[in-house]
């Protein structure tokens, strides 16, 4: 069996976070030194997800990829805020090598459609936020804030139809 090494960095407003029971984040340094850390240390890929994005409509992430793609020579996988093909073009534009997405999905279900069939599906990931209740997992987006009601296989047979190129859970 192969393994990869490919650590997820969340980040709010230019800093690495780290979600405390799914409520509070707490700054935990600088998402770029620890990214080359992880880089030099032989990470296969790093996910760079903006875990606000979505709550603020907005992705923030464009200038830190640039910079990212300059000193971090393996795949760069970006998510947070993505809410339409002009996102996509512009993070892939910058130096990503995949965009990932999940809450926008969830207002318009043909988006996948759309990022699938003009970007392809190895370009397209989405990352899943969960939690099990009463004994069934359900996804939530917006970070885990908002419970969508779809239970997790549901929501993965739905992606998988689309095309989608990988499920990061």
């Amino acid at each position: 069996m192969t393994f990869r090494i490919v650590p997820k960095l969340d980040i709010k407003n230019n800093f690495l976070v780290k979600g405390i029971n799914m409520e509070g984040l707490e700054k935990i340094g600088n998402p770029l030194a620890i990214a080359e850390e992880y880089y030099n240390e032989g990470a296969d890929e790093i996910i760079l997800q903006d875990c606000v994005a979505s709550l603020y409509k907005k992705n923030n992430l464009e200038d830190i990829v640039e910079n990212f793609s300059k000193k971090i020579f393996i795949p760069l996988t970006i998510g947070g805020g993505i809410r339409s093909l002009e996102n996509v073009f512009e993070i892939l534009n910058k130096g990503a090598d995949r965009v990932s997405v999940n809450s926008y999905l969830f207002e318009n279900k043909n988006f996948i459609n759309q990022v699938v069939n003009v970007f392809g599906s190895t370009t397209i990931c989405t990352n899943i936020e969960t939690q099990f209740i009463d004994g069934k997992f359900f996804v939530y987006k917006d970070f885990g804030r908002n419970n969508t009601n779809f239970e997790l296989t549901d929501w993965i047979k739905f992606l998988q139809d689309c095309g989608i190129g990988e499920i990061i859970i």
